[in-house]
């Protein structure tokens, strides 16, 4: 059984957006302008919880933690911790400096596809899209297996330039994204505008989510937790449920180990567990265990097959020899619907559910879920 850990007890709302946010007093008139009010309105101390307010170019809690904004971007990341990401270090870096740093990409011309998009497209999309590298000519927005919105919360953990929450406010969403990389959050933001998309986007850590218990109705990831270790992941779930509404859902994607594609990848670096960004690669048992020791619930069902895992929605884009990999998986992936257990041969899996553990809930009600910080 995993276990939950609980927290030091702190003071705040045990669920929902803090009351007290929209009529708190901002002191930096410039901070409240340049960053968009309903996302100010969303953002609470990362190390306890507490609410916001713009000074001096940050924003501040209470107990006098500061986190810098560069570009009308907030960089919430705790500095004393060690980061999942070389992305996460560097954009402490640029916030310390006040705000320099390497000269972002220019912004695309109307019509064009952002350059940070066009150079980062294989690492977020997967090695199929390696011949796009430069080469894309329309945003590959993936179709994303949720119910319509309907005006929902949606939180995206590891967004990057954002094509998820691009998908999630097509359907209805109210996006907003997270990231230890501020050239991703930049692309995100310049992306959604070319496209207009309403979203919003923070450079946030996932292990420290700067959210009030309850924000949100639907919590997603795709391709970022299979990266961390167990431990860390382990802390980014129960982030999640705490961010999440009671009823909230999520719908997290996930490695298995005993996927075709993953065996090959293991067999290649000696089945040794990964390192630094490497993938980790989870059981299905693993991951329901871990899961429902968090949630009220974990289902596990297939993503895709033979890579971790181009969609069917970009095949147009595609070289054809890839194409045929793409539409295999698509099949195999709607016959393990009747086939369960085609499950466990699947490289790509998604773990979808609802709720909480109930020791968890006991535990945010009573208003004891808060990381015990020094102040800074």
């Amino acid at each position: 059984m995993v276990a939950i850990s609980k927290p030091t007890a702190c003071k705040h709302e045990p669920d929902g957006v803090p009351p007290n946010v929209a009529q708190s007093t901002r002191k930096d008139t410039t901070i409240d302008s340049i960053l968009e009010r309903e996302l100010l309105r969303l953002l609470v101390c990362p190390r306890d919880h507490l609410v916001l307010e713009g000074r001096d170019g940050h924003l501040i809690c209470p107990s006098g933690h500061r986190y810098p904004v560069v570009d009308g971007i907030p960089i919430l990341l705790l500095s004393e911790t060690q980061q999942t990401h070389v992305e996460g270090t560097r954009s402490l870096q640029v916030g310390a400096s006040g705000g320099s740093g390497p000269t972002p990409l220019p912004s695309p011309l109307l019509g064009e596809i952002d350059p940070f998009v066009q150079n980062v497209i294989a690492a977020t999309n997967g090695m199929l899209y390696i011949r796009l590298i430069g080469k894309l000519t329309d945003y590959p927005i993936p179709y994303l297996r949720l119910p319509p919105g309907g005006g929902k919360r949606f939180l995206e953990i590891g967004c990057n330039w954002g094509r998820w929450c691009i998908a999630a406010a097509r359907m209805g969403y109210r996006p907003v994204g997270i990231d230890p990389s501020l050239k991703g959050i930049r692309a995100a933001r310049q992306v959604a505008q070319h496209l207009g998309i309403e979203a919003h986007y923070v450079v946030a850590d996932g292990r420290y989510l700067p959210f009030a218990n309850g924000t949100f109705d639907q919590v997603f990831s795709y391709s970022v937790l299979q990266h961390l270790s167990r431990e860390n992941v382990r802390l980014t779930l129960q982030e999640i449920a705490r961010a999440l509404g009671s009823a909230g859902g999520f719908l997290v994607q996930m490695p298995n180990c005993f996927g075709i594609r993953c065996l090959y990848h293991q067999a290649r670096r000696g089945f040794r567990e990964g390192n630094d960004f490497d993938v980790r690669y989870w059981t299905p048992r693993e991951l329901a265990s871990t899961f429902r020791a968090i949630f009220g619930s974990a289902h596990i069902f297939v993503d895709g097959f033979f890579s971790l895992n181009p969609q069917i929605s970009d095949v147009s884009l595609l070289p054809w020899k890839y194409r045929a990999v793409v539409y295999a998986s698509e099949a195999l992936r709607k016959i393990s619907g009747i086939l369960s257990p085609l499950t466990y041969v699947a490289d790509s899996l998604y773990v979808k559910g609802t709720g909480r553990n109930p020791r968890l809930q006991k535990i945010i009600d009573q208003g004891e879920w808060c990381q015990n910080f020094e102040s800074t």
